[in-house]
């Protein structure tokens, strides 16, 4: 059975050439004219060999008084030529230097900004670590390939293109002979290439994979070592790198193999051509085969093969790059997230009897601008009401999550979702959010469609705290800035007291001003999450969503949260997931949800008179898993 291995997206190239071009135009034309001098200034030293041994050394051998004026200004002449030639090298070598590394950053500019703009779901789906390698082994590759491969080749094909027609000029026999080898060392190369391209491109997917395990691991270092995962870690990683190994192996074996195969064809296409030519000068069947004739030819045999050994070296090269390049372009080419939404947030004015005025000054209160087909402009004051009406959703297209979901959260409320792992909590919030859109069913939000909401606007609106807080690298203020950008100090601090963490940060050496890393790492699991509380807080949002927000912290801290969070609940709409059930007792409604349908509704009282699922799980007959 034959090896199934990817093989190279011929389009790849056209489109990266496009890139560099696009803004490299005039550096890549001054490049290939001073290409272009180099290769004619590699080329001028066999010839002018040749004059100096016909025209000078040989004439001198049989005078008794030679005179060298004509021998010393030729070599001076070859000093200048070397010079220009040594100019437009250097030259052409720091081009490619800014423009290589020019092309990178905007490869990676685009990248990134492709990353912004991509659905929660492509995170969900693709390891991080390829993601990663994505920005650091693919684009390495193409930096090599831009700095160095791309002009080698172009400088191999010049350099060939003017030794063959010098080659012609010498002798029109010897250069027919010499075709004869490029044939064949043509000929092993692309059969060389061929074989060992397909393993490159496999080893840059497996390097991906294997990247990701790698950090897979570091996150969850702690799990390993608790349930002494460390050997099986070792065998997965084992297996990973091996295939790793197998295409590495593969791919240099055949790449290694290459130049002690070239060089020994030069060497005796070398001994041949000095054969031949001795034979045809000799003989006198070729009379224009004089001794610097052959001298010459010979140094151009040498400058012959040199090109053709560049491109095979530079080929392996070009064709791992080109891997890279269609595994960078496939993350660019991703579809990104559909936002086709047209009612925006904006700042109101809004008066006694309700009207509302739009303002561009910073309010207290905000709108939703609503344009109708119609030309008609509504606007509607923002209050948090959320209603989910048969709800049906699926992460994938055959498999069902939710199961015709109903549901409304007035301004004010709180509703609590319960139920197992797996039942279908945080996905009824990843709705809301618009993380993704529903199948089918409607979800309003202030008696607007969210489809019909820009997702940006919308998210705004919205305050979210998640039971794994991520913190940035940065100051404290920063990271609680993350919910408002243009937040004062005032409005960071009033944020932290809310969420009842401005009493530790006051404690720290740099109070708010303390430098956070590795996702806060210094503080304390529940000091985290105040921080991610506080920033929720400081946006002030109508509706908020709590998933297992104080699933990770102590009694105590839990205590202090809980005030921060009653404090911040009135007059909001709250969605709380969470699987103390003591955290839920006060609000308005508890959803009791089993494989994706809501099975029983209510408040904690209700509930637990019905003597049903809630009931067993508060009394502890059932646990939540």
């Amino acid at each position: 059975m034959k090896d199934k291995r990817p093989e190279l997206n011929k389009g790849t190239v056209k489109r990266l050439l496009k890139i560099i071009t696009e803004k490299y135009k005039k550096h890549l034309i001054l490049v290939f004219v001073c290409l272009v001098i180099s290769s004619v200034v590699s080329v001028s030293a066999p010839l002018f060999s040749k004059k100096i041994i016909d025209d000078y050394i040989v004439p001198l051998l049989g005078t008794e008084n030679p005179v060298f004026d004509g021998l010393r200004n030729l070599v001076l002449i070859m000093c200048g030529i070397f010079l220009l030639g040594i100019i437009a090298t250097f030259i052409y070598n720091r081009l490619m230097v800014v423009i290589a590394q020019g092309t990178l950053k905007k490869i990676r500019d685009t990248m990134f900004a492709k990353m912004q703009k991509l659905p929660i779901k492509y995170f969900d789906t693709v390891p991080h670590g390829d993601v990663m390698s994505y920005y650091t082994n693919d684009t390495d590759t193409l930096e090599q390939m831009i700095s160095q491969s791309m002009p080698q080749l172009v400088s191999s094909i010049l350099s060939l293109i003017a030794v063959t027609i010098s080659m012609f000029a010498l002798s029109w026999q010897l250069t027919l002979f010499i075709f004869l080898f490029v044939a064949i060392m043509l000929r092993v190369t692309m059969s060389i290439t061929k074989r060992s391209g397909s393993y490159f491109i496999g080893q840059q997917e497996t390097l991906g994979k294997v990247n990701g395990y790698i950090e897979e691991m570091i996150n969850g270092q702690k799990v390993v070592k608790v349930f002494n995962y460390e050997d099986r870690a070792k065998d997965n990683f084992d297996k990973l790198n091996e295939n790793l190994f197998d295409n590495m192996v593969n791919a240099n074996k055949f790449a290694n193999i290459l130049m002690p195969i070239l060089n020994n064809l030069g060497n005796i296409e070398y001994v041949l051509v000095a054969i031949i030519g001795a034979f045809l000068a000799i003989s006198g069947k070729v009379p224009s085969l004089t001794i610097g004739t052959i001298a010459s030819f010979l140094a151009l045999t040498r400058s012959f093969n040199q090109p053709i050994k560049n491109v095979s070296s530079q080929a392996n090269t070009v064709v791992m790059a080109i891997a890279g390049a269609t595994r960078i372009f496939k993350l660019i080419d991703e579809e990104p997230e559909v936002d086709d939404g047209y009612v925006t947030l904006v700042n109101a004015k809004i008066d006694e009897k309700g009207n509302i005025t739009e303002t561009e000054e910073r309010t207290e209160k905000w709108a939703w601008k609503y344009p109708h087909h119609d030309g008609r402009l509504e606007y509607i004051e923002l209050k948090g009401h959320i209603e989910m009406e048969n709800v049906d959703f699926g992460y994938e297209p055959d498999k069902e999550i939710l199961h015709n979901i109903s549901l409304y959260a007035k301004p004010g409320q709180k509703i609590a979702f319960v139920g197992a792992t797996g039942a279908g909590k945080t996905t009824i919030t990843n709705l809301i959010n618009r993380f993704y859109d529903v199948e089918d069913g409607k979800i309003r939000y202030d008696g607007i469609n969210i489809n019909k909401i820009k997702k940006e606007d919308l998210r705004r609106s919205l305050g979210l705290v998640l039971q794994d807080t991520n913190l940035f690298t940065g100051t404290i203020k920063e990271n609680i800035k993350y919910g408002k950008l243009d937040a004062t100090d005032e409005e960071v601090i009033n944020a932290a007291k809310i969420a009842n963490a401005h009493e530790f940060i006051s404690m720290l050496p740099n109070g708010y001003d303390t430098m956070l890393t590795q996702n806060g790492s210094q503080l304390s699991q529940g000091q985290r999450q105040l921080l991610a509380i506080a920033r929720c807080a400081i946006n002030d949002p109508p509706v908020m969503i709590l998933d297992e927000a104080t699933s990770s912290i102590d009694t105590r801290t839990e205590k202090l949260v809980q005030e921060g969070m009653d404090k911040l609940m009135n007059g909001r709409t709250v969605f709380v997931i969470a699987h103390r059930l003591s955290t839920v007792r006060n609000a308005k409604a508890i959803m009791v949800l089993e494989h994706g349908n809501i099975i029983e509704r209510g408040t904690h009282e209700q509930l637990l008179e019905e003597k049903g699922q809630y009931y067993q799980l508060y009394t502890g007959a059932f646990e939540l898993e």
